[in-house]
């Protein structure tokens, strides 16, 4: 059995300034299998990118438990936590520059975690990797003379290089066109073939409809996940399938440990319901959520 990647369980993080304290995470509970594939969603101010940066270790959790790779990060030291974030994790920034280095070659920016974590035969790792991705004819290339999908190409190697056990992707999707959109996703793909265990931030629809599991925050917790129907399972390849209208997947409400659902507010809407108070009953085996005035 797939050991866990990622165990989260009531998981807060406050921002603290001296007139205002922000609630970005509020208790939030999620746990990823290794060789996972996971998409992560939710509007501006869920919560999705704070919960990324405690996970690659960008950020400090204020109260809960968040497991990673079998490490502790609530109790890690600062020394372990640079090695942690070395070894065990890769990111994938939307913005390139914070993966890249411009007055290097493209091998030269791969090989240079490598030369940190002090990794043998870095040049021949760095040119698998570059091949992988599809840039080895572009390894003496510096950065300005790459367009935005072969730098992010690019990053993805660099994120490789030290072998994390889990990579972590920010928006990887959101500056380039549909066509290297898709490249991209089938490079992850295949990476999560192989056993790479993966975690993906996105806005992109169809990336999102593509992905196998897919998790959406809302105010700070996991409301809802999406887990791909089996008929489009082995499709996402597919050109002929229009991602962004297809009915790709399954959707299911998440309940926490002490039984609360959230809600969609659309749902609660479309019901009427401004308040903070619902009926609940159990009819015919389901259980039907009414206005505190309807019978």
């Amino acid at each position: 059995m797939p050991e866990n990647m990622i165990q989260a369980e009531g998981l807060v993080k406050i921002y603290k300034s001296k007139e205002t304290e922000v609630l970005a995470l509020q208790g939030l509970d999620l746990t990823v299998e290794e060789g996972e594939l996971t998409a992560i969603i939710g509007n501006s101010g869920s919560g999705k990118s704070t919960f990324l940066n405690m996970i690659g270790g960008l950020d400090r959790p204020s109260a809960g438990s968040l497991i990673v790779g079998g490490k502790n990060l609530f109790t890690m030291t600062e020394k372990k936590l640079v090695l942690y974030k070395r070894d065990t994790v890769g990111f994938v920034w939307q913005n390139n520059g914070r993966n890249l280095v411009p007055f290097l070659t493209v091998l030269e920016n791969v090989m240079m975690p490598m030369s940190i974590s002090g990794t043998p035969k870095r040049k021949e790792k760095a040119l698998q990797l570059l091949e992988m991705v599809g840039m080895a004819n572009k390894k003496s290339s510096r950065m300005n003379m790459l367009s935005g999908g072969e730098q992010q190409r690019v990053a993805i190697a660099i994120a490789l290089a030290n072998s994390p056990k889990l990579l972590l992707a920010d928006e990887p999707t959101g500056s380039v066109d549909v066509k290297t959109a898709n490249y991209i996703f089938d490079i992850f793909t295949e990476l999560n073939k192989s056993g790479q265990t993966i975690l993906i931030v996105t806005h992109d629809v169809a990336l999102s409809k593509k992905v196998r599991r897919v998790v959406a925050i809302r105010d700070g917790k996991i409301s809802s996940e999406r887990v791909l129907k089996e008929a489009y399972a082995e499709r996402l390849k597919e050109t002929s399938i229009d991602w962004r209208k297809e009915d790709t997947q399954e959707e299911y409400a998440i309940m926490d440990k002490a039984g609360r659902v959230q809600i969609p507010s659309d749902l609660l809407e479309s019901m009427g319901l401004s308040g903070n108070k619902v009926k609940i009953a159990l009819q015919d085996g389901k259980v039907v959520i009414s206005g505190p005035d309807q019978k």
